[in-house]
C-alpha cells in the first residue's frame, strides 16, 4: 500500500503550486518590513505566537505557508483577521513570507504542557498514524504543517474545526484522520505535539 502522504495533493494545492511555481523563482529579497510588521503583531517578532489560539509560523514548511498565504489571498480559507493583510500581496510576496518563516526556529509557548496527557497524546498519535503525514517528529513537510511546538490553545480548536465542521480549501484527509477523537484525545494530542 503506498503512503498516501507521498501522493495525496488536495485540488488547491495543485492550484497554488500551479500560479506559485514561479514565484520562487523571482522572489531575490525577503518580505518588506511593513509587512513582517503586521505579521509580528500577532505570530511573535520571531513567529512564534504568545497569544491565545494565533499559531506560531516558524519553522513550518515553507510550502505549507505559501499554500495557505494563497488560499487566504484567493478567498478559499476565510481567516477574517489574515484577508486585509493577504488581499494585495503578490505571488512574491507569498514566496518570501513563506521562506522567512521557514527559516526561523520553532520555540515552545509558554503554555504549560500536562505530562500525562502529552504521554497520552503519544498513544493516540501512534494509533492515528500522525506521523506518517507531519513525519514521527511532527516537524511537518511541503504541504503538511508542523505541530510539534505549536500553541496547544491553537491545536485544540484546530483540530475540533477539522473534527465538527471542514472548512473550505482544507486538507479533507485531516478531517478523516480526527474523526471520532473526543475532546478528551484533542486535548492529549495538542499537549503532545506542544510537548515535543
Amino acid at each position: 500500500m503506498r503512503d498516501a502522504s507521498k501522493w495525496w495533493r488536495p485540488p488547491a494545492f495543485g492550484l497554488a503550486a500551479v500560479f506559485l511555481s514561479a514565484a520562487a523563482a523571482f522572489a531575490q529579497s525577503g518580505p518588506s518590513a511593513e509587512t513582517l510588521q503586521l505579521c509580528a503583531a500577532c505570530h511573535g517578532e520571531d513567529g512564534n505566537s504568545k497569544i491565545e489560539k494565533i499559531p506560531s509560523l516558524a519553522g513550518q514548511p515553507a510550502f505549507f505557508i505559501l499554500n495557505q498565504l494563497f488560499l487566504m489571498r484567493e478567498g478559499v480559507r476565510k481567516v477574517e483577521a489574515m484577508a486585509p493583510i493577504v488581499k494585495d500581496l503578490k505571488d512574491d510576496d507569498l514566496n518570501t513570507l513563506s521562506q522567512h518563516y521557514a527559516k526561523l526556529p520553532a520555540k515552545r509557548s509558554d503554555e504549560p504542557v500536562d505530562a500525562a496527557l502529552a504521554r497520552r497524546g503519544a498513544e493516540i498519535s501512534t494509533a492515528r498514524r500522525c506521523g506518517s503525514c507531519h513525519l514521527p517528529s511532527l516537524a511537518g513537510q511541503e504541504q503538511m504543517p508542523r505541530v510539534a511546538r505549536q500553541r496547544i490553545d491553537y491545536l485544540v480548536e484546530t483540530l475540533k474545526s477539522y473534527r465538527d465542521s471542514p472548512r473550505p480549501g482544507a486538507d479533507t484527509a485531516m478531517s478523516a484522520a480526527i474523526v471520532g477523537a473526543s475532546d478528551a484525545d484533542i486535548a492529549a494530542l495538542a499537549h503532545y505535539a506542544a510537548s515535543l
